[in-house]
């Protein structure tokens, strides 16, 4: 395992954009011993981060960890047995999955002691949009997540992000799959603000991914097994649009997975099927992938035992032995209990396997539907062995929820069985009257399980001793006196105990021993690293009494050690809790009016009255467009950058833009992190983010003001209240709001060949859904058109820069575009529309 332990690349730099510190580093000569590497602690002075050029792109195949998921101890221990490399976990609040059981800080800290005493590593994730009233909170987990010395922060809001980089700049970040990055730009800019890990969207083909490692040095993680979403990540809105549950908050309530009906045919249109790419490890390994990252946080420890041998399995074989190694994983991966596997977009832009509409999208190894149901007992026709214990899960032939239970019992002709099947199956059932014949049957759990019980995983825990910090030792005798100075994290102690010595005859008092008794610190958490010896006289002082003056002195470095670092870490905390206070802004000028238009035929719509600005989408038509407009009218467009561009394309955009700016123009919408790097050369650009950029708290905002924003937009999502504290607190970036848009509740690379926008998409409940085809990309909208127009004047209470009407899916200059500017001016409700989150509230 240790060979395949990822080695991080040799960073000679750290371009920032706010000149935050450079990680502390130590020389090979001081370097200390213990696996875990030094930390820098709070309260040390920040040094200026050098802009140095980067060094060249890796090539060819890297070292790759394995990074398994953990939403229970019996997970954490499960993967640690099984030879993960890594785990990444997430704490009971700000965690992207929060039905998983996950953890206290209190777990954290003994977690990544157990980790580390492993040679493995341990992240956590705070992947989810934090709200203005839990910044507090954010700055409190900060904290305690850097003193559990976990090695990676996993995040997707730039709050976390800034505040961490600010306050707690010892945190190694990671940018989840929740920041959409796509392309070399995103990859970039993430290198350029600190981070030193981006996990890539899973829409990437293996020849992107390579060509994004062709292009920098960071380290690239990609997903190899579990869950897909239909959506890119991050861009999802369907759990909230349908009951303010949204997926960006932890929350999804995965509508993906149900039934819809198009044109009188029912389909699973929005489930994919589960990634799992045993046999491209080493095409990803050559791509460049430096962590192999296993879904699954809501998932089982026997998932986690059985996915995580099994890749192991094929990681550790020799490439005489890869073959058998890739058949022993085939069967493990059996009981992981998924779905169809696929491998995705890794094996090229549409896969045919990515999403079978007649499959239901459920989890678990279907074996079979329910042909006979008699009291208690349930039969069907199993595809697969079933045992006693193994677990199973109806599925109602409705859609509506499964009911799971143990199988205790089975009935064969000749009485109680142990085993049956592939064939006819009859099981008791300890639910009476509720399953139907049709309905579908699922293993979700085998009667090999993972069994070590909480209970038993907390005490092993208990177990785990403190990391051991590295210590730096001056010692000399003087006048019957030792004399001893320590360091260890910046703290030094001095002191002198009095001795009694003895004129030494042979075997005088040396360096090497006084070496070794001091590095008997076991009962202390602390590992001799260096030793200082002064010249000594030939003397003898009794083994006893160095033994007593090493233990008070390790007693009582020890206690102000921990006071200083208590110290430092309440001065970290506060600094950054003071940095949440707003500072104050100028004046507000009056809100203005902006319009999206469907294209640059519609850019005329900047002289219809009461609009102020007109948002045109950007395309490469604008290339081979004659412009006929007035500086004034310049200055009234705002061009919007298209939310996903892969590299192939990535020149286009930037030609495009460049042309524009030579135009004249200077006014851009961007939508994805990796725009920033259009106008890095270009100051006079003037940016404002999109609510595809999140904005769900002050901090965010100072964020992408600081990235060159000079203006946002409020989160798509959010509600009322939220919204006013966000916009009281942003003084430094002035923010719109969107107040009338079509929904995109997702946004996708998976193209379905059945489904068309001229056909209505409805799910059981009624709900109706359009789905459109657009420059490689999959919508899912709804029928119902957001709006806030009867709420203007609430938003402009609120102190809002201005409001935003997207009109492109209309016309601006249709009947329906005409009538909802109607409606925005004279403040009223349009009927058959809905204000999603704003009233209802966003959980």
């Amino acid at each position: 395992m240790s060979a395949l332990v990822i080695a991080p690349p040799d960073y000679t730099f750290v371009k920032s954009l706010f000149n935050f510190p450079e990680k502390n580093s130590l020389s090979k000569k001081t370097a200390p011993k213990h696996k875990h590497p030094a930390r820098k602690q709070a309260g040390q002075k920040k040094q200026r981060v050098e802009n140095k050029p980067p060094a060249p792109a890796p090539t060819g195949p890297v070292s790759a960890e394995l990074l398994a998921p953990a939403g229970s101890l019996e997970a954490f221990f499960a993967a640690m047995e099984a030879g993960a490399d890594a785990v990444y976990c997430g704490l009971q609040s700000f965690s992207a999955r929060a039905k998983a059981k996950n953890f206290s800080l209190q777990d954290l800290s003994a977690m990544s002691a157990y980790a580390h005493e492993r040679g493995r590593k341990l992240f956590v994730t705070i992947n989810t949009l934090i709200k203005e009233e839990e910044l507090p909170p954010l700055v409190d987990m900060l904290a305690a997540v850097s003193e559990a010395q976990v090695d990676a922060v996993i995040l997707q809001d730039l709050a976390v992000w800034r505040l961490a980089r600010e306050h707690f700049p010892e945190l190694e970040l990671h940018a989840s799959t929740q920041m959409t990055v796509h392309n070399v730009a995103g990859v970039k800019q993430l290198e350029q603000m600190g981070f030193t890990r981006a996990v890539l969207a899973r829409e990437l083909t293996l020849e992107e991914v390579a060509h994004i490692r062709s292009q920098t040095r960071m380290e690239l993680e990609h997903f190899i097994h579990g869950a897909l979403c239909f959506s890119f990540s991050g861009q999802c809105m369907f759990s909230s649009y349908l009951g303010g549950k949204s997926g960006n908050r932890g929350r999804c309530a995965q509508p993906c997975r149900r039934r819809y009906n198009v044109g009188g045919k029912h389909g699973y249109y929005f489930s994919p099927n589960d990634l799992s790419v045993i046999d491209l490890l080493p095409d990803l390994q050559l791509a460049g992938v430096s962590s192999f990252k296993i879904e699954g946080r809501m998932k089982s420890a026997e998932y986690v035992a059985n996915v995580v041998r099994a890749y192991r399995l094929v990681m550790d074989a020799s490439p005489a032995k890869q073959k058998s190694a890739r058949e022993k994983a085939r069967q493990l991966l059996k009981y992981s209990f998924g779905r169809t596997p696929t491998q995705g977009f890794l094996s090229g832009e549409q896969p045919a396997d990515l999403a079978t509409p007649q499959r239901r999208g459920s989890t678990g190894r279907f074996l079979g539907d329910v042909t006979r149901v008699d009291g208690g007992r349930l039969s069907f026709k199993s595809k697969d062995k079933v045992l006693l214990g193994d677990r199973v899960r109806v599925q109602p032939r409705n859609d509506q929820v499964g009911t799971a239970f143990t199988v205790k019992q089975m009935f064969a002709s000749k009485g109680k069985v142990n085993a049956m099947g592939p064939g006819p199956v009859s099981v008791a059932t300890p639910f009476k009257d509720r399953f139907r014949v049709g309905d579908a049957v699922y293993k979700v759990s085998s009667q090999q399980a993972f069994s070590m019980s909480d209970t038993a995983c907390r005490k092993r825990l208990q177990q785990v001793k403190p990391p051991a910090r590295p210590l730096d030792l001056k010692v000399a005798l003087q006048d019957e006196k030792l004399h001893l100075h320590a360091w260890v994290d910046g703290v030094e102690l001095s002191t002198s105990y009095a001795v009694e010595v003895f004129a030494a005859q042979q075997s005088p008092l040396d360096a090497a021993t006084l070496e070794q008794v001091f590095a008997q610190s076991s009962t202390h958490p602390f590992e001799l690293r260096n030793v200082e010896v002064e010249e000594l006289p030939a003397v003898i002082i009794p083994p006893k009494k160095l033994k007593q003056i090493r233990r008070e002195f390790y007693s009582r470095l020890d206690s102000d050690l921990s006071a200083e670092l208590s110290r430092r870490r309440k001065v970290q905390r506060q600094r950054a809790l003071e940095d949440l206070h707003p500072s104050g802004g100028g004046e507000t000028p009056p809100p203005d009016t902006s319009v999206i238009v469907r294209d640059v035929r519609e850019m005329r719509a900047m002289e219809t009255p009461d609009v102020d600005r007109v948002i045109v989408p950007l395309s490469a038509a604008v290339m081979h467009r004659r412009w006929k407009v007035s500086a004034r009218q310049q200055r009234s467009v705002v061009w919007d950058i298209p939310f996903i561009v892969f590299d192939r394309d990535w020149d286009g955009l930037q030609q495009a833009v460049h042309y524009l700016l030579s135009c004249g123009y200077v006014q851009f919408r961007l939508n994805n992190l990796s725009h920033f790097r259009l106008f890095s050369k270009h100051p006079e650009a003037q940016l404002e983010t999109s609510y595809r950029l999140f904005c769900l708290n002050s901090s965010a905002a100072r964020a992408w003001h600081h990235l060159g924003a000079t203006s946002g937009e409020l989160y798509l999502e959010d509600d009322a209240a939220n919204m006013a504290a966000v916009v009281r607190n942003s003084s430094d970036l002035p923010l719109r709001a969107l107040v009338y848009s079509s929904v995109a509740m997702l946004t996708s690379r998976i193209k379905i060949p059945k489904l068309k926008g001229d056909k209505p998409i409805v799910s059981d409940r009624g709900d109706h859904y359009r789905v459109r085809t657009s420059a490689g990309l999959t919508v899912l909208s709804a029928e119902s058109d957001f709006s806030l127009c009867e709420n203007t004047r609430e938003l402009m209470d609120m102190g809002c820069r201005g409001m935003i009407l997207d009109l492109s899916h209309l016309g601006v200059f249709s009947q329906e575009g005409k009538h909802v500017l109607d409606a925005y001016r004279q403040g009223r409700k349009i009927p058959g529309t809905t204000p999603f989150n704003f009233i209802a509230g966003l959980e």
